[in-house]
């Protein structure tokens, strides 16, 4: 493998890093953890697709479209993660044999673009699972309540 650019691997992280292309570019195609990336990332994206088709009451939606926030919120913390290591420590171990190279300004973009995406993206995923949970809850509870009477709310 030639030279593995650190600003690269943050900008793949970045754009497709949910579906493991910075695993691909760092360690080949046969990088088992990159082809494990693909499939929540798919399984969201369906459950995305899932309720712009049958609205906000399909619950398997919402058990999928979690996934698709978890995966990119890693994604955005990988491209942190390679845009904040330090260039002779990352020389030395994507690139042992190559002459250190200086990287710039791109990791350093990357990282603050990675970290806007992935905490909005993070924070939405959490607000989404929670009030589905809660949403969830209740339904059970008023099914449960005895005929004629209402659930409690808290």
């Amino acid at each position: 493998m030639g030279y593995r650019s650190k600003t690269v691997a943050t900008w793949i992280a970045f754009a497709l890093g949910a579906f493991g292309a910075h695993r691909f570019y760092l360690h080949g195609r046969r990088d088992a953890l990159g082809w494990l990336h693909t499939p929540p990332t798919l399984a969201g994206l369906a459950g995305v697709v899932r309720m712009r088709e049958l609205g906000q009451d399909d619950r398997l939606a919402w058990l999928l479209i979690p996934l698709l926030g978890l995966m990119l919120s890693q994604a955005m913390l990988c491209a942190i993660v390679y845009a904040l290591t330090p260039d002779d420590r990352w020389d030395a171990r994507r690139n042992p044999k190559e002459p250190g190279r200086a990287t710039g300004w791109g990791p350093v973009l990357g990282a603050i673009a990675s970290l806007m995406v992935g905490g909005a993206v993070l924070m939405g995923t959490i607000a989404f699972a929670g009030q589905r949970f809660f949403e969830w809850q209740l339904e059970d509870g008023a099914e449960m309540a005895p005929a004629g009477t209402q659930p409690s709310r808290v």
